[in-house]
């Protein structure tokens, strides 16, 4: 059977396929099964085993798979996937599989097969189940990848060659743009959420000019910078682990780009996951310990993705990258502030991209397991709500941030952030303060609250002043109860703010 010309494979014309191609039928024995194993939004993928050997194999197809064929998509994707999987894994090979075999014709890619236990991040995940490297481990691949292939490292020449290549991909890079920066802030056919829980939270994210001036910003660097080779897709269903390993998967969408995308891409799931746990929690596991778990997850990724990105920029510093020529920044003193400068810059970056892949997985075209495993639509939109009012706020005020870790200075520790959320007000009057949420109001000389009460879907804003002499008004909601259910975001001007 010739394969001169694309066409979508099935497990029985794959088997021939496979015996025509050296590279991968010298990897089996005669006792060969096929196993289409495929649940994302884009390919078919195939499990190919035998006694003597195994691999997967990815065809991309000439549609998106989750719309079909109303939606078409550029084969051509395969060739970057492959691409980048062998970059990448030149870069960081512990944790991306090789590559056997690339077929540009047929946009079919033949790579290492994972064993079990490997399982995809996101369903371990909902299962529960912690991964003490996953941390360590992808921190590890995101500074190498990231460094390596930004101008820190390169020459001006070698960059905007590899930038040159990937530009070919600019199909993949505006599906990007369609779905996290355009659609999820517009009417769009393709947009659906939790209905009609978030009908008017979605309603309220289309009328947020606040949100819509930060998206712009995001989206201008996401076209205009070509900062680093990115993954360009890095959720945590791009990733599969086991308690020792670490593997990134399916960089199909990989172009040249700000590094922060990546970075909040993977960071951001993680809060997405967070937000989960309360809908998968029951009786015999409530889950707390395990969103303790995810939270430092979040933290650890970013300490040591800082840590190990600053070590590689030290060993290289007098190298070849002319982004801060040695000549120039030539002393300790100003390498640290140019070093501190730009892990800032990139920190916000990460909480802005991340925020915006929040709030499409939420009201976009393509959601998450994380959230459509629940069951009980009431309990999740419930996650899936403060899921979105975190991701907004860290869209908006993402600047005020200055460290994951931070405690004071007027910024919020983003653990914090996420695992207080509904907490009470333990500091003391005085100052300036205003709620977080879509609209925005202050008072002074002691509390001004503003609490949303969701009653059976519908929200009841409620606002009322505790002068701090413990005889606040207190929360109520439609029937005359305090609101267990009602969502409170808090800031102090200038100051942190102390939740319990």
């Amino acid at each position: 059977m010739a394969f001169t010309e694309f066409r979508p494979l099935d497990e029985k014309s794959l088997i021939e396929y496979i015996k025509a191609v050296p590279s991968l039928y010298s990897k089996l024995g005669s006792d060969v099964k096929v196993k289409e194993v495929g649940d994302g939004n884009l390919n078919f993928v195939y499990i190919v085993v035998s006694h003597a050997g195994s691999f997967v194999i990815k065809q991309a197809l000439p549609y998106m798979r989750c719309i079909g064929e109303s939606w078409p998509m550029t084969k051509e994707r395969a060739y970057f996937e492959a691409v980048a999987l062998r970059e990448l894994g030149r870069l960081s090979p512990e944790h991306v599989p090789e590559v056997y075999h690339f077929d540009h014709t047929m946009s079919l890619i033949g790579m290492r097969y994972l064993e079990p236990p490997h399982i995809i991040v996101r369903k371990g995940l909902i299962a529960g189940i912690e991964y003490p490297l996953l941390a360590e481990h992808m921190s590890e691949f995101m500074a190498r990848t990231l460094y390596f292939t930004s101008l820190l490292y390169r020459s001006t020449t070698e960059h905007k060659r590899a930038v040159a290549e990937f530009c070919g991909n600019v199909e993949l890079c505006r599906l990007t743009e369609q779905v996290v920066f355009s659609d999820p802030y517009k009417v769009s056919q393709y947009n659906h959420w939790t209905s009609p829980y978030l009908d008017r939270d979605a309603e309220a994210l289309r009328e947020d000019n606040v949100l819509k001036l930060e998206v712009a910003e995001l989206k201008s660097k996401f076209c205009e910078r070509a900062q680093a080779l990115l993954h360009g897709d890095l959720h945590t269903s791009s990733v599969m682990v086991t308690h020792e390993s670490t593997q990134v998967l399916d960089p199909e969408f990989a172009f040249y780009g700000p590094m922060g995308f990546d970075i909040g891409a993977f960071l951001g799931n993680l809060i997405l996951a967070f937000f989960a746990q309360n809908g998968h929690a029951d009786q015999v596991k409530d889950r707390k310990t395990y969103k303790e778990w995810i939270l430092r997850t979040i933290e650890d990724t970013w300490n040591l993705f800082n840590k190990k990105f600053i070590a590689l920029w030290d060993d290289h510093k007098d190298g070849s990258g002319e982004a801060y020529l040695p000549a120039i920044y030539n002393n300790p003193e100003l390498q640290q502030l140019v070093q501190k400068k730009f892990m800032e810059d990139l920190f916000h970056d990460t909480l802005g991209f991340g925020a915006a892949k929040m709030i499409r997985r939420i009201v976009g075209v393509a959601h998450v397991e994380d959230f459509e495993s629940i069951t009980d639509a009431s309990r999740r939109a419930d996650c899936e709500r403060r899921a979105l009012e975190v991701a907004k706020l860290l869209l908006k005020e993402r600047r005020k941030f200055h460290a994951i870790t931070e405690k004071q200075n007027g910024g919020w520790r983003l653990q914090r952030l996420a695992s207080e959320w509904g907490g009470q007000i333990k500091q003391g009057r005085g100052g300036d303060w205003r709620c977080v949420t879509s609209r925005s109001v202050s008072a002074s000389h002691g509390w001004l609250i503003r609490q949303w009460v969701w009653v059976n879907g519908s929200a009841v804003s409620l606002a009322w002043v505790d002068d701090g002499c413990g005889g606040g008004g207190g929360g109520l909601d439609g029937s005359g109860v305090v609101g267990s259910h009602s969502l409170i975001w808090w800031r102090r001007c200038g100051v942190s703010v102390s939740l319990s």
